[in-house]
């Protein structure tokens, strides 16, 4: 019997719904499953929640023929710089700049507001993408030539392979017998956006506290996106702190460079941890996104790796199916996990080591990291090098979406 699908993807976050147009743009027959109502997922209103897109993530967007109803409202990020701080005084002792100019693409990335790329994404599936939203995949089987899904409102639904966007605890994975590994960092994020007086310049901060990382993320106008790391009891207490009282913990660590600052919209708390997948593949099944990988937000990197996933994985099917073979094979699904694993592991490990490093007091720690950050700063190549790795140019090969190029 025909399956229903060609591809069934569990997860109406962002990696689900690009995989989905990428496929869909190709010729494939694809649904969506999405635990939250559509209309939850369109709203409008300015809540702060902001993503920082590489310069590769920016050109998947641009091929899927997205970009162009959101590049007015995005904001570039034309410089990051980078500093060692102690709570109560901002920024410390400047240490690291990475200025657009100098790599030959242009700027490294672009701030864009959750609420906007969501839109974009739900409007570009109307009739190309089957959405069936407000329920879950609630169980799977794998068969010879297909995977069944059981949702949750009781309907069963086939497809030659099933994909996992649905995050760090993946129903999909474990249902395939895939494991996690990972740990809790003891930390919570703070997310707001704040207003402020004078202008960012397009610059993002990323402030190094022993309590963890704070970012200062530019948005359109005197805006930017705060993702604020902290110990877990300290995240606590200052969540549920008065909105007054809030900024009043916030403004000695945000610092004075911008002028006064006030909130612009709700505030968002989550926890930190690491979770990574064992396997990104199994028969008829595959993993994209938080549900292959979980990582620190330090970097901005979470929607970034799940992008280079999306774009890997696609590349992957559609060449299968061009060749006629079967897209839910274990060898077929495999080169995608050969292609990715090694790439999302290494940097997801590597953020780990940064957050630990620079979350440390010890003098010897704090002497090594000046020295390295120090001949990072100096050296031309490796500070490039960086770059290149923030904006999303060194994945090896790349595939043709995050180079700007169809399927």
């Amino acid at each position: 019997m025909k399956p229903d699908f060609d591809v069934l993807i569990a997860g109406g976050g962002l990696n689900g719904p690009t995989l989905a147009l990428a496929l869909a743009g190709a010729g494939l027959s694809v649904a969506v499953v999405d635990t939250r109502p559509a209309d939850a997922r369109q709203a409008d209103d300015f809540d702060g929640r902001a993503y920082a897109l590489a310069l590769a993530s920016q050109r998947l967007l641009k091929a899927l023929g997205l970009w162009g109803g959101l590049a007015a409202n995005s904001q570039p990020i034309f410089q990051v710089k980078a500093s060692q701080g102690q709570p109560g005084d901002g920024a410390g002792l400047f240490f690291l700049h990475f200025d657009s100019a100098e790599i030959e693409e242009g700027t490294v990335g672009h701030m864009l507001e959750d609420r906007f790329l969501y839109r974009a994404l739900l409007t570009a599936m109307q009739g190309r993408v089957t959405l069936i939203d407000g329920v879950s995949v609630t169980g799977q089987d794998v068969g010879p030539a297909s995977v069944t899904a059981t949702l949750s409102d009781g309907r069963s639904l086939t497809a030659r392979l099933l994909i996992g966007a649905d995050g760090r605890g993946s129903g999909v994975a474990a249902r395939a017998g895939i494991k996690r590994q990972g740990w809790d960092y003891g930390q919570t994020a703070l997310v707001a956006a704040i207003d402020h007086a004078e202008p960012h310049h397009g610059i993002a901060h990323q402030y190094f506290m022993p309590t963890g990382p704070l970012a200062i993320l530019p948005l359109p106008g005197n805006r930017s996106s705060v993702v604020w790391s902290e110990t877990r009891a300290n995240a606590t207490a200052i969540a549920a702190l008065p909105n007054d009282d809030f900024l009043s913990v916030l403004r000695p660590r945000f610092g004075d460079f911008m002028g006064p600052i006030t909130l612009a919209g709700p505030r968002f708390s989550y926890p930190l941890s690491l979770s990574l997948a064992e396997r990104y593949a199994a028969p008829r099944v595959a993993l994209v996104g938080d549900a292959a990988h979980g990582v620190h937000p330090l970097a901005g990197q979470g929607l970034n790796l799940g992008l280079r996933d999306v774009a890997a994985l696609a590349e992957v099917i559609v060449d299968a199916t061009r060749r006629g073979e079967d897209i839910g094979a274990l060898d077929v699904i495999e080169r995608y996990q050969s292609w990715r694993r090694f790439d999302a592991t290494s940097l997801a490990l590597g953020m780990d080591a940064v957050n630990g490093v620079f979350g440390s007091d010890n003098p010897v720690i704090a002497a090594a990291r000046g020295l390295g950050m120090g001949l990072v700063s100096a050296v031309p190549g490796l500070r490039r090098g960086f770059m290149r790795q923030a904006a999303g140019l060194s994945v090896d090969p790349m595939p043709r979406l995050l180079t700007g190029q169809p399927l």
